[in-house]
């Protein structure tokens, strides 16, 4: 029964060391508002239809060589999660984790990604998460502007499948896609956008945070804009 205890202990201990390390003060920060419920979403088809269109749109995904990065791929790395999710998350592109698993965000970016939805109280397979172009720059380099409008099909079809509340773009690549503009992320951040009525919330890529671990700020400032989208998606 003790050791039972001392690991639940260890447990809560654990994710609030995470949570603190975020900026997370366990309150809504001054500014941070409390949004109106997302507007309700037309009648989806059925699961089973959902499902089918999904499938063929991942297959037609994994085959494509419209883009020379078609050429470096190890795996075509489509997206994964729950297709009739509320939420979802769009990356700039696969990196090198990504690209040897044919997984979305499983490197270090991945996991602190992971560690950010569990925070927001979701569970991973519970969100849906993809990237703008679906195989990986030579390098990690940032994606060029005609493998993007190669990829943009297929990423707009998994918005109409999914057809999420709130997109969650990660990184200034990711939301130049959906609120192109000449705006720093640090100017971008901290409000919704429309996208074909979908709301749109601009953060920063984990991989920022990482490469800018000591940055509190940061942290605090992807933590606030994680609050606003709890609230939009009644996660209190």
């Amino acid at each position: 029964m003790r050791k039972k205890t001392d690991d639940l202990v260890s447990g809560v201990r654990g994710q609030i060391d995470f949570l603190t390390g975020l900026g997370v003060d366990f309150v809504v920060p001054p500014g941070v508002r409390e949004e109106e419920p997302a507007r309700s979403r037309s009648p989806r088809q059925s699961p089973q239809a959902d499902s089918e269109l999904y499938g063929s749109l991942r297959d037609e995904i994994l085959q494509c060589r419209s883009c020379p990065l078609c050429e470096s791929r190890t795996h075509v790395v489509p997206g994964e999660g729950d297709i009739q999710a509320d939420l979802m998350f769009v990356g700039e592109g696969p990196g090198h984790d990504e690209d040897v698993q044919g997984r979305p965000f499983v490197g270090r970016a991945g996991q602190l990604l992971t560690k950010i939805i569990a925070a927001m109280k979701y569970e991973r397979p519970e969100v849906y998460i993809t990237n703008v172009v679906k195989c990986r720059p030579p390098e990690n380099r940032v994606p060029h502007g005609e493998e993007i409008e190669a990829c943009f099909p297929f990423l707009l079809r998994q918005i109409e499948i999914v057809r999420p509340k709130v997109i969650v773009t990660l990184g200034k690549v990711a939301a130049d896609v959906f609120v192109p503009n000449t705006s720093a992320m640090t100017r971008l951040r901290g409000r919704f956008y429309d996208f074909r009525g979908i709301r749109v919330r601009p953060t920063f890529h984990p991989a920022y945070l990482i490469r800018n671990e000591g940055n509190r700020e940061l942290k605090r400032m992807v933590w606030i804009d994680m609050q606003e989208v709890m609230a939009v998606l009644g996660k209190k």
